[in-house]
């Protein structure tokens, strides 16, 4: 019989616009998926949940944007841990996170599926004005945890991919009238809405039908701009569009809110 306590343990420490960065843990294991704070701010999100940067042993990026690579560096060299992107990243985020030794800068295409023992960590391309953007999803046993936040649309690969998993970080980045209404360019407006660009509050809810299952559990709305979003209308927008799709919100599955300025609890699966 599995150990009750033999779970992967999560944490959101931020996701939105100005920073993005998630902890998992297992028994054996415990890495971070993104850095896009500094690193005090790192250090004060982990001290939050009760744990610590030196703790951690492997650094995963999904991208080079600054709110995801922005403390990869400060990392890297403060607590030697090895950092792994894919060869597009290395090279988009070379003059951004500083030096790092080679034996830190490990390599995990898109694709691919990393065996760390009781955890795996399997990486997927997303669609998104990166170099080489990919998320990933994490595996223990028979547990798996998704993390999706910048992407202009979810394909029937990575759908069929990430489908039926115990938990979900997905994007929904932007109300589309606020966005249009609001203060940023129209090449800007543009690119955000295109298919490069970030899923709206509505698009992240028809991803979330296409892939929550009988084993999800718990679905975290994360990347919430701060200029186009709302929580509360974010949150109402996606619970209505599942309910009205006869999906249990918050019976067979807890739809909760990612914050850009506090970790979440650390939970588990």
């Amino acid at each position: 019989m599995q150990d009750l306590a033999d779970k992967i343990h999560y944490s959101i420490l931020a996701s939105g616009s100005g920073g993005n960065a998630t902890y998992f843990e297992t028994k054996q294991h415990r890495i971070l998926i993104d850095a896009g704070l500094s690193g005090k701010q790192l250090e004060k999100r982990m001290e939050a949940i009760g744990r610590s940067l030196d703790q951690v042993e492997a650094l995963f990026v999904t991208h080079e944007h600054s709110d995801h690579s922005h403390g990869v560096g400060v990392l890297a060299r403060r607590y030697g841990m090895p950092v792994y992107a894919n060869t597009g990243t290395w090279t988009a985020m070379e003059n951004k996170v500083g030096k790092i030794k080679p034996e830190q800068r490990c390599l995990l295409e898109a694709g691919k599926f990393l065996d760390l023992g009781d955890m795996q960590v399997e990486s997927f391309a997303v669609s998104h004005d990166a170099a080489a953007p990919q998320f990933y999803q994490i595996h223990h046993d028979d547990q798996s945890f998704v993390v999706l936040t910048d992407t202009g649309y979810v394909s029937d690969r990575v759908v069929q991919m990430i489908k039926n998993a115990d938990g979900y970080l997905m994007e929904c980045n932007h109300d589309p009238e606020m966005l249009r209404m609001g203060p940023y360019s129209w090449p800007l407006k543009q690119r955000i809405l295109g298919d490069t660009g970030h899923l709206s509050n509505e698009e992240g809810a028809g991803a979330l039908m296409d892939v929550i299952g009988a084993r999800t559990k718990r679905v975290f709305l994360g990347h919430r701009s701060q200029h186009n979003n709302m929580r509360s209308l974010a949150h109402l927008t996606v619970a209505s569009i599942l309910e009205n799709n006869d999906f249990g919100v918050d019976h067979d599955f807890k739809l909760a809110d990612a914050e850009p300025d506090q970790p979440s609890p650390l939970l588990s699966l």
